[in-house]
């Protein structure tokens, strides 16, 4: 983890949020045990528990990011108003993970990419929760067959950061259509075809062609609307940090890289201006 020493969460020797602590005063605020975004995050850590064991079955690679990893660093687990879950992983090892999913999964779990969910147009994949139901602000989920609580999981590639951003210009356009179509029928022919030119013949040349320039920057898959550079040497080899009461893989000096991306990411943001993913949930208790 570099130089730095965090404290994952104020508490007495056992680990315990101290009544009256900064971090029951978020936890009271937030996600109290029992609230409904307590409930979300809870699924979501058994869903991350199911991808870490099938991850470590297969030597599979993967860590903790974006506000997950700063949930990691700076709370020990959830951001406490946190309402996703994110991992990243080599592509090569997110492919690997794509194969042995379908057979490793148990049945209350679903993978969604655009192999396994036929309106589903992003170049990165869920594991959706079956036992519940979710919309988000967005409303891209309307046409999607799984609609369960889910966690991301985002291929990662070395390619130079000027054509990322090409491959996020070449299908920006389906975001547009899906978030102003009144004519889901019309709109899913538009974003597959985009979609189906990039993924089968665009994206595979522009790979061919980063085999040929050195580049040592890592970042998002292509495709993926996220820019922001990740270095090797700042993630590799992986080590652990405790992640709600589990110890779980994190970037080898997750403080450099979290402030590569977001700056002091210690620093907690405007709380009353935080804007949440979810808009309605409904888990296996209330459907």
């Amino acid at each position: 983890m570099g130089n730095i020493k965090v404290c994952a969460r104020e508490g007495d020797n056992s680990g315990h949020v101290v009544a009256g602590s900064p971090a029951a005063d978020l936890r009271s605020r937030f996600n109290p045990d029992g609230s409904q975004l307590r409930r979300l995050q809870l699924r979501m850590l058994d869903i991350l528990l199911e991808i870490d064991r099938i991850c470590q079955k297969h030597h599979i690679r993967y860590w903790l990011s974006s506000g997950t990893l700063i949930g990691a660093l700076r709370h020990g687990g959830f951001i406490p108003w946190d309402d996703d879950l994110d991992i990243e992983m080599m592509r090569e090892d997110y492919l690997k993970l794509m194969k042995v999913l379908p057979d490793e999964l148990p049945d209350w779990l679903a993978l969604q990419n655009s192999d396994t969910d036929p309106h589903y147009f992003f170049f990165y994949a869920k594991i959706r929760d079956r036992r519940s139901k979710m919309h988000e602000n967005t409303n891209y989920d309307r046409i999607w067959k799984e609609q369960g609580i889910y966690i991301d999981i985002f291929p990662m590639e070395k390619h130079p950061i000027g054509l990322h951003k090409l491959t996020e210009k070449t299908v920006g356009h389906m975001y547009k259509i899906w978030r102003t179509s009144t004519d889901d029928a019309k709109s899913i022919k538009q974003v597959r075809r985009i979609f189906d030119f990039n993924d089968q013949f665009l994206f595979p040349l522009l790979r061919v062609l980063c085999r040929l320039l050195p580049n040592k920057v890592i970042t998002s898959g292509m495709g993926i609307p996220y820019h922001n550079p990740r270095f090797e040497d700042e993630i590799f080899p992986l080590t652990t940090h405790e992640f709600e009461g589990h110890e779980l893989p994190v970037p080898a000096n997750a403080d450099a890289h979290l402030r590569h991306i977001y700056g002091n990411y210690m620093q907690l943001p405007d709380l009353d201006k935080l804007a949440p993913h979810v808009a309605k949930l409904e888990m296996d208790e209330d459907l």
